[in-house]
């Protein structure tokens, strides 16, 4: 198809991609996949964007500094007042570089690989702990019983947050990463968790401790430090995005396995297999599936011109499927080699997380099945529901049989 001829075909709504059951979601990525890397398609506002889903395009867009990254505006961002968005997304998914490499340096200098590292044992009991809660019962949710609370209690720790206030966050990330709530109610969180926020950065000033948000607070670069909204921003970033994106990530990777017994089997008999595990159920089912761009200058991707002004949505989920790019992309195979995949982005924008996320998972993923040798599905695949996110890609609920 030339490119003048799929400019004037109907566009597909964005919304019967994005939304559904995540076998619907494959299978249109799979139609889109036929017909080309880049699509344009049509949104809920009326507007129309660009739909990135090959691997190839989508990896380029992901580290093209002529795409100003969008998804950093949690919770519809730039639809709220002035002063909630610059406490809300001053932080590095909203820049680009210079700023964005000024962000990145002094963040990472108080996240460091090692502080995440340190975190290994009390992630194993914290699992252990909640393993230990459902091991009486025969049918749980994994999400409520595993899944959610490990992320939340990690962050708690991570970043010396009192661990009674992590149904309190839960309840408003949940609504910020929603596709269907209200402006007002979206305004209205916010402002509840920046002032919580606000808050606890005078607490940590206060009192510091060993935590990273007492860090973020004070660590500098010569004269330059984290401004007040940067610092609000920052913590708004790790809260939202950080522990969604894991509990997709253990939810979605129990789901894979437990549907492909073979896999799963292997994987019991060979514990040493599940990094590698991870990094495959990251790509089978990724738990962030749009981020989105908007293009400061005409640019072509996927052999698609693109004008500037426009908006770019890279489809992690499909790229990461993509045939071109994978063999049997559709089939989980543990021992894939060279797994390149785009769950956690890539380039100046690749995840910061990246390395606690993966703990996480393979700490809760192989506690999980080694614990449970029965674990089975409660319910058909068909019929779990995700949630109603464009771009977060994960379950409402996981029912499991433990017995």
């Amino acid at each position: 198809m030339t490119e003048s001829l799929r400019d004037t075909a109907p566009h597909r709504k964005l919304t019967d991609i994005t939304l559904g059951h995540a076998a619907e979601r494959h299978a249109g990525n799979a139609g889109l996949h036929q017909a080309g890397e880049v699509h344009r398609v049509t949104l809920g506002s009326g507007g129309t964007a660009w739909l990135v889903t090959g691997y190839e395009a989508a990896r380029a867009a992901l580290n093209d500094p002529r795409l100003e990254n969008r998804t950093g505006d949690v919770g519809g961002g730039r639809r709220m007042p002035e002063h909630l968005r610059r406490a809300m997304n001053s932080h590095m998914l909203s820049m680009s570089p210079p700023d964005h490499t000024r962000l990145r340096r002094l963040v990472s200098a108080a996240f460091t690989r090692r502080r995440t590292e340190r975190l290994r044992p009390w992630i194993q009991r914290r699992t252990d702990a909640l393993l230990d809660a459902l091991d009486g019962e025969h049918e749980v949710d994994l999400i409520a019983g595993l899944a959610l609370p490990l992320p939340l209690q990690v962050l708690a720790e991570l970043f010396g947050i009192p661990e009674e206030d992590c149904d309190t966050f839960h309840g408003w990330t949940t609504v910020l990463t929603s596709s269907m709530v209200p402006l007002d109610r979206l305004t209205a969180t916010a402002g509840e968790m920046l002032d919580y926020v606000r808050s606890l950065l005078d607490r940590k000033r206060r009192e510091p401790g060993e935590d990273l948000l007492s860090a973020l607070t004070a660590v500098r670069d010569g004269d330059d430090r984290l401004s007040e909204d940067e610092l609000t921003s920052m913590l708004f970033l790790f809260l939202v995005a950080g522990h969604e994106t894991t509990v997709n990530l253990i939810g979605n990777g129990v789901l894979s396995l437990l549907g492909d017994t073979a896999q799963l089997d292997r994987l019991r008999a060979d514990p040493g297999l599940l990094p590698a595990a991870v990094e495959e159920v990251l790509r089978y089912e990724s738990p962030v599936q749009l981020t989105a761009r908007r293009s400061t200058e005409p640019l072509t991707l996927g052999g698609v011109d693109i004008p500037a002004g426009a908006t770019v949505l890279v489809s992690l989920l499909a790229a990461d499927r993509d045939p071109g790019r994978f063999d049997a992309p559709d089939r989980l195979l543990l021992d894939r080699g060279d797994n390149a995949h785009l769950a956690f982005g890539h380039g100046y924008h690749h995840c910061l997380g990246a390395p606690l996320a993966r703990l996480e998972g393979v700490v809760a993923i192989g506690s999980l099945v080694a614990r449970f040798p029965r674990l089975r599905l409660a319910r058909p695949a068909e019929t779990l529901t995700w949630r109603t996110s464009m771009f977060h890609h994960g379950l409402t609920e996981l029912p499991v049989l433990l017995r």
